[in-house]
């Protein structure tokens, strides 16, 4: 009985996954690409003064609609449901700041190889004097909901964190004194230091990054190794190989990033 049952349920488990696993035929029919994106993380997916989400990782999303010939729809999504997105089909792709990490590869296809890194850091008001990360312990620290940084840096460091769905609150909240800082990754407190707003003229990135992890666009687990999953693998080699993302970070006034640069390097010459 028991081997009935254990045989129904792989067998249920395995048409679920040929069921889902249509995300290619699905784009084609409809002739659109859902793909889940940040808006509230400048210069890589942000809101122009129209209300348009513009951004490094929106001209990536396109060039994955072009080559696909399909028109490109975005929806906006955050660390704590970005993934519960694909999962659910409401998207069929991630493309937002997706840390790499076993965890998360358990539940969403990513997809090698990685297309661009980063490492966690902090946003602190000057005057607050933070030289090491010991410094945070037990005094708040905001932070984003879902970010895979946070266990760790509770764990090794023992701040208390004040949790935000979004970045416009969680900065606004560390504008208003109701933490000392804000733990996020290095690549957003670059591009806010650098922005040239002069709200931020007394703020700074005053820790040594830790923790470099690469970022995967993501596509639904059962099709990580078929046709859709395929796909996107030879998307992310090309990109390193014609130097997209080099080209996107001038374009887009990131600073240049190491991983990249070597990624460009690596794939340029296979």
């Amino acid at each position: 009985m028991l081997k009935t049952i254990l045989a129904g349920a792989a067998l249920a488990l395995a048409l679920t996954s040929v069921a889902d696993a249509q995300t290619l035929d699905k784009i084609k029919q409809r002739g659109s690409i859902v793909v889940g994106v940040k808006n509230d993380y400048k210069p890589w997916g942000f809101l122009d003064p129209s209300g348009k989400i513009v951004g490094m990782e929106i001209d990536l999303a396109q060039d994955v609609a072009n080559r696909l010939n399909a028109k490109l729809e975005l929806i906006p999504v955050v660390a704590a449901n970005r993934m519960e997105f694909l999962q659910q089909g409401r998207i069929d792709l991630i493309i937002a700041t997706l840390g790499d990490t076993a965890q998360r590869r358990t539940v969403i296809g990513m997809i090698e190889p990685n297309y661009y890194a980063g490492g966690t850091n902090v946003l602190a008001p000057k005057s607050a004097g933070l030289k090491d990360w010991k410094q945070l312990k037990d005094r708040k620290v905001c932070a984003i909901q879902g970010a895979y940084y946070n266990r760790r840096v509770t764990q090794l460091y023992g701040p208390e964190l004040v949790s935000f769905t979004g970045i416009p609150e969680v900065l606004n909240a560390l504008q208003q004194g109701n933490c000392i800082a804000f733990v996020f990754d290095n690549t957003l407190i670059d591009s806010t230091l650098s922005s040239g707003d002069p709200k931020w003229a007394n703020y700074e990135m005053p820790l040594v990054t830790e923790d470099e992890q690469p970022w995967a666009i993501a596509v639904p687990l059962p099709e990580l190794n078929g046709p859709y999953g395929e796909f996107m693998k030879k998307v992310s080699i090309d990109w390193h190989k014609t130097g997209k993302i080099v080209e996107l970070e001038k374009k887009w006034g990131i600073k240049p990033s190491p991983f990249v640069a070597e990624m460009h390097q690596k794939h340029k010459a296979m």
